[in-house]
């Protein structure tokens, strides 16, 4: 059996893990994510031959809420789980925008990338967990990969940015933004935000300085313990 490899960082204040050997090892790569309580599961798969007859990369890329993650249990009529709610949909495009430009060009082997948030707590998000390990079981699977990467949400409170902030911060924040990318560059930015001076604004001088700090870190890091 082979050996649990489990590394953990800090990032905004806490410690992301991340375990791979314990579970799911039928898959190509599999990585066990924590954040706080927050917990992910992450499995990638290829297919053994390219599909035929097609001329898109085929990535499907799944991010699966379970009710038992927040200690609900489905009841009444129809106990199991539904369909995928619109989070879910949203958060599946999130991890799939950083993902996808990082595989070979005309690579056409069928990629399945599946993250299930086994455990939920109100200060930890689960997207950019999910994320991390999405890029980690790639990284570590034989899909050829240009990676890994890493993810992290920028709040504002009171003019200062914080790092993935809680649910009850995100309530009193000034923006919401989305970064994530390579240990090189950006890969991709989403953003929303309520009116801010020309200063606080400035998301050059902010990016360069965020690409020196956690997202480098997290993705080198990732790359040196997993790669």
């Amino acid at each position: 059996m082979p050996d649990v490899l489990r590394k953990s960082i800090e990032v905004g204040g806490r410690t992301l893990t991340l375990e791979t050997g314990r579970m799911a090892k039928q898959a190509g790569g599999a990585v066990f994510t924590t954040y706080g309580d927050t917990m992910v599961l992450a499995c990638a798969t290829m297919s053994g031959q390219p599909r035929q007859g097609i001329d898109f990369f085929p990535l499907q890329v799944e991010y699966e809420e379970k009710m038992y993650s927040v200690g609900r249990i489905p009841g009444g009529f129809i106990k199991r789980e539904g369909r995928p709610s619109e989070k879910a949909t949203l958060s599946s495009r999130l991890i799939d925008r950083p993902l996808r430009p990082l595989f070979p060009k005309g690579f056409r082997n069928d990629v399945q990338v599946v993250t299930t948030v086994m455990s939920v707590d109100q200060d930890n998000p689960p997207d950019m967990t999910a994320m991390i390990g999405a890029s980690a079981a790639v990284t570590i699977s034989k899909i050829p990969f240009n990676g890994p990467i890493a993810g992290i949400t920028i709040g504002m409170i009171d003019n200062k940015f914080v790092i993935n902030p809680t649910l009850e911060e995100e309530e009193i924040s000034q923006m919401h933004l989305s970064v994530a990318g390579t240990a090189e560059a950006v890969m991709m930015v989403e953003a929303g935000a309520n009116e801010i001076s020309v200063a606080r604004r400035d998301g050059g001088t902010f990016l360069r300085t965020f690409l020196a700090t956690e997202d480098r870190s997290i993705s080198t890091r990732t790359h040196i313990y997993f790669g």
